[in-house]
């Protein structure tokens, strides 16, 4: 019963997150929202007890993925295309 109810919490907090990164009006929001989306994702795999999917998760998809958003961000807002 308790895992039940951390596994709606996780898929809630995981949908808000998902919503709010494709809603944001600015780019580094949608940025931490997606880092966010991807660190519950992380948490969601190790209670379904998948930790070779958790962890591989959690280097691409937080780590990598959000590093190269970020680098992104900062490289075109240095050329002064975005706000």
């Amino acid at each position: 019963m308790e895992n039940n109810i951390i596994e709606i919490f996780i898929g809630i907090l995981m949908l808000f997150a998902g919503i709010k990164a494709v809603t944001s009006k600015k780019m580094l929001d949608s940025i931490l929202y997606l880092s966010l989306l991807s660190m519950v994702a992380v948490v969601g795999f190790v209670i379904m007890k998948a930790p070779d999917v958790a962890i591989t998760e959690a280097v691409i998809g937080s780590g990598l993925v959000t590093a190269v958003f970020l680098l992104t961000y900062s490289v075109v807002k240095k050329s002064g295309d975005i706000a």
